[in-house]
C-alpha cells in the first residue's frame, strides 16, 4: 500500500448510530468517530417503525461531514446494522412504508401460526436457525395472514443494510451474513429457503439474489456524490449484520475460544467451518449465522444489557439520571446473590418500567425482591454472567467442542463488572476487547473486499496490532457455582 486508505463504516444500533471514519496504513487501524445520532423508533397507530428516512438522512450527514473535513477522499464506505427487519420496494423501486420494528406485537403468536404448516424440526432443518418471534419470517407470515395491500404491491424486499445501500448506489441485492438472521436462509444449499417461503405464502419475487460479505456492491449514484462532494465512491457489502462484523474484530487467542457479542442483545457462541443442524441445536433454541469467508457462528441469542438500558431510560425520566458507571457502583455496594432473573423471560422483551418487571419477576418466583438501583443492577448483571454460563454448557454439549476462553466483544467490554462476572461465573478467562468491534470489523471487510488485505486472518492480526484488550481470571468459583445451581433451578422450574 502506496498510501493511506480512508474508509467510512457506518455502524447501526438499536439506540444509536454513528459514522467511523478509519484509517488504514497496511499495519495499523486508526478510528475516528465522525457522526453520531440517535435512533428511536417510532410509536404510529399501525406499529412501531424505523424512521429509515431520517436514518438516511444521518448516514448522507455523516459523509458530508468527511468530505467538508478533508476527508473527501475515500475508497470505500460500509453499513452494518441489527438484522432480521426490511423495507419493501414497488415495482418503480419506492419505498412502501417505514420498516417495522423488530419489537413491534404484529408477530405475536406468529411461531406457532407458522408450526401449523411446517413444524419447528422440519423448519430448523431447512435453516439451521433460532425461533425468535422477531425473525423476519414471522413478520412477513403476519403479514400474509392479515392479508397486507403492502406486500401485495411489493416487488422487492430488501433487508435494511442492504436497503440503505440500494439508496445510495441503486443495486439490490442481500449480502450473505444479514440474509442468514431472516429463517429463511438455507444454509447448507446457501440460497434462499424457497421450499419455506412457498409453504408460508410469501411471494418469491421479493427476494433479491445474495452476494458474499466483503464484496463491493456498486458505486455511488452520482447525484449523491455531487450532493455530499466526493467522487463515486464503491459501497461495500460487509458483514452487514452488525454482530457478523463484530465477530470479525474478535482478536482470538485460542482457536478453542468463544466469542460473546456484548451490547443491546449478547451474542455468544462459536465459530464454524459448517452449520451445527442436530436436535440438540433446537432443543437449546441456537442458531447458525453468516461470516466473512462464508462460515458460520453457531451461537445463543440472549437479552443483554436491554434490561440495564431500559432500566436507566426509565430512571431518568423519573427525573433521576445518573451515568452507567454510576449504576455500576450502586451495584458494587449491593450484596451479592440475593435474587436471579431469566433475562430471555418475555416479561422482558417490550420496553416499559424495566425495574418493576424486574421486581415483578422476582416477587413471581419468590425470591428476594430487589429494593434500589444498586439491587436491581446487581440482580440483572450476575443473572446475565450465569445466563452465559449456562449457553456456553449448551454450545459444548452440542458442538462437542470444549471452549477454554472467552472473548467479549462490544460496548459491553467497558462493563468491567460483567467482565469479571463472566469470568467468574464461566470458569473461563475472558479477554475484553475492543469495544469497537462492530465498525472495526466492517472497515476491514472493506479494505478485504478492496483487496489490501487477503482475508479475515490477516484482518484480526492488524486489529491485534491495533487496539488494546484487558483480561480477567475466574474467581469465587464456589460462591458461583452456588449461585449458579440455584439459578439452574429457578430457569428449570419455569420451563
Amino acid at each position: 500500500m502506496n498510501a493511506e486508505l480512508k474508509l467510512l463504516a457506518f455502524d447501526f444500533g438499536a439506540s444509536n448510530g454513528r459514522g467511523i471514519l478509519g484509517k488504514f496504513n497496511g499495519r495499523d487501524l486508526q478510528m475516528e468517530e465522525v457522526h453520531r445520532f440517535p435512533n428511536d423508533p417510532v410509536q404510529i397507530p399501525d406499529g412501531l417503525h424505523w424512521d429509515i428516512l431520517r436514518l438516511f438522512h444521518e448516514i448522507k450527514q455523516g459523509i458530508l461531514k468527511c468530505a467538508t473535513h478533508g476527508n473527501s477522499d475515500l475508497a470505500g464506505i460500509g453499513i452494518d446494522t441489527w438484522g432480521v427487519d426490511f423495507g419493501l420496494l414497488d415495482k418503480s423501486d419506492e419505498l412502501l412504508s417505514n420498516p417495522y420494528h423488530y419489537r413491534d406485537k404484529r408477530t405475536y403468536g406468529m411461531i406457532e401460526e407458522a408450526c401449523k404448516r411446517i413444524d419447528k424440526i422440519g423448519l430448523f432443518l431447512k435453516t439451521g436457525s433460532q425461533f425468535q418471534p422477531f425473525n423476519t419470517i414471522y413478520q412477513l407470515f403476519s403479514m400474509v395472514l392479515n392479508d397486507s395491500p403492502v406486500l401485495e404491491i411489493a416487488q422487492t424486499m430488501l433487508l435494511l443494510p442492504d436497503l440503505f445501500d440500494f439508496l445510495l448506489c441503486g443495486e439490490k441485492a442481500t449480502e450473505f451474513t444479514i440474509a442468514s438472521t431472516t429463517q429463511l436462509y438455507n444454509p447448507l444449499q446457501n440460497e434462499w429457503a424457497w421450499d419455506v417461503i412457498d409453504t408460508m405464502g410469501i411471494p418469491r419475487h421479493i427476494f433479491t439474489p445474495m452476494t458474499p460479505a466483503a464484496s463491493i456492491r456498486g458505486k455511488i449514484m452520482p447525484a449523491v456524490a455531487e450532493e455530499l462532494f466526493i467522487t463515486q465512491v464503491p459501497i461495500i457489502a460487509v458483514a452487514s449484520h452488525d454482530t457478523a462484523s463484530a465477530v470479525a474484530a474478535v482478536p482470538y487467542k485460542s482457536q478453542n475460544a468463544a466469542f460473546l457479542s456484548s451490547g443491546t442483545w449478547s451474542l455468544i457462541g462459536i465459530e464454524t467451518e459448517c452449520p451445527i443442524m442436530n436436535p440438540r441445536a433446537l432443543e437449546y433454541n441456537l442458531t447458525n449465522e453468516g461470516c466473512i469467508g462464508g462460515t458460520f457462528r453457531f451461537l445463543k441469542n440472549i437479552a443483554g444489557l436491554w434490561i440495564i438500558q431500559e432500566c436507566k431510560r426509565f430512571w431518568d425520566k423519573e427525573g433521576t439520571v445518573e451515568s452507567y458507571d454510576q449504576l455500576t457502583q450502586r451495584a458494587q455496594r449491593a450484596e451479592a446473590f440475593l435474587s436471579f432473573i431469566d433475562p430471555d423471560d418475555e416479561i422482558f422483551y417490550s420496553p416499559g418500567n424495566m425495574p418493576e418487571k424486574v421486581q415483578l419477576f422476582c416477587s413471581r418466583t419468590g425470591q428476594h425482591v430487589p429494593q434500589d438501583k444498586g439491587e436491581i443492577i446487581r440482580c440483572v448483571l450476575e443473572s446475565l454472567a450465569l445466563k452465559y454460563r449456562s449457553a456456553i454448557e449448551e454450545i459444548e454439549e452440542t458442538s462437542e467442542r470444549n471452549i477454554d476462553m472467552i472473548n467479549i466483544v462490544g460496548g459491553g467490554t467497558k462493563d468491567k463488572m460483567l467482565c469479571q462476572f463472566t469470568a467468574d461465573a464461566t470458569h473461563l478467562p475472558v479477554t475484553a476487547g475492543p469495544a469497537e468491534a462492530t465498525a472495526i470489523g466492517n472497515l476491514m471487510a472493506q479494505a478485504i473486499a478492496l483487496g489490501e488485505i487477503n482475508d479475515i486472518s490477516e484482518a484480526r492480526e492488524v486489529i491485534k496490532s491495533s487496539f488494546p484488550t484487558d483480561e480477567y481470571m475466574p474467581q469465587n468459583a464456589d460462591s458461583w457455582d452456588e449461585a449458579y445451581g440455584k439459578y439452574k433451578m429457578l430457569v428449570n422450574d419455569r420451563v
